[in-house]
């Protein structure tokens, strides 16, 4: 009740009965939450994940496993966490090979905006692949006023760099770039280091692409490749000059559990 006017009025039936709904919708909504916080997870069945990802992705790794759906779910998400690790350490090797590059040919050209003059007429990247998806991004950044050198380079993909030690970039750079490596072992040149980055780029798009890693090249359940490309990501991080151990410090991106668990 409430007084108004010197009088005693009740509160109309509606608004209690509003009030109390209201108290009721927010108990409701609390023990939904209190449910969702507390409720275990249901693994889906081998069926119903099928439904989501299609049978076509499945299949592989039903034929790996002998037929057993509850070993093929087993595998396809084993899967999804070594990519999931791989892509940690490729990233910052992206990183770091970019960055390698870019401070290498700023000295030597002794030019800060040296991909935007190089892309020019009888410059080092003139018959670069990707020569018009940079120049591209150049005028994009122009046009909108946000230039800078440093937006270039963060543009340039694993793929720009990789093709920079093929024959031609790498004669137009004046053979110099293999000094990004200063820790490559002796008689490691130009083509073999273009052939292993196309290796390390090759296995990064397979993860960008969602495929499985897990296999060898005829369907059967592996790691042998897997193993093979990450010791090759390593051994170029040591090649820049870096530890792995100090590089990759605090990212869980090792993958050996994960690999055991499948070679199992």
């Amino acid at each position: 009740m409430f007084k108004t006017g010197g009088f005693i009025k009740t509160k109309p039936v509606r608004l209690i009965a509003q009030g109390r709904t209201g108290l009721q919708l927010q108990s409701y909504k609390l023990l939904l939450k209190l449910q969702r916080l507390f409720r275990k997870p249901h693994p889906l069945r081998y069926s119903e994940f099928e439904i989501v990802v299609s049978s076509a992705r499945l299949t592989k790794y039903l034929i790996a496993c002998g037929g057993n759906t509850t070993e093929a779910l087993t595998l396809y998400r084993n899967n999804i966490k070594l990519c999931q690790k791989c892509y940690g350490i490729i990233n910052i090797f992206e990183v770091a090979i970019r960055n390698a590059i870019n401070d290498h040919y700023k000295a030597y050209f002794n030019d800060a905006d040296w991909i935007r003059h190089q892309l020019k007429p009888g410059g080092m990247l003139e018959k670069h692949p990707q020569r018009n998806v940079i120049a591209t991004v150049i005028a994009g950044l122009e046009k909108t006023g946000r230039y800078t050198s440093d937006r270039v380079v963060s543009s340039m993909t694993f793929g720009f760099c990789t093709h920079l030690f093929s024959r031609q970039p790498f004669i137009l750079g004046g053979q110099t770039i293999l000094q990004i490596f200063p820790a490559r072992a002796k008689g490691v040149g130009q083509r073999m280091i273009y052939n292993e980055l196309q290796a390390v780029k090759t296995f990064r798009n397979r993860i960008a692409h969602h495929e499985g890693i897990c296999f060898d090249s005829e369907g059967n359940k592996s790691t042998l490749g897997v193993r093979t490309t990450f010791a090759l990501i390593v051994q170029y991080i040591r090649y820049l000059g870096y530890s792995e151990s100090d590089l990759c410090y605090g990212l869980d991106v090792f993958p050996d559990k994960i690999l055991q668990k499948i070679d199992i």
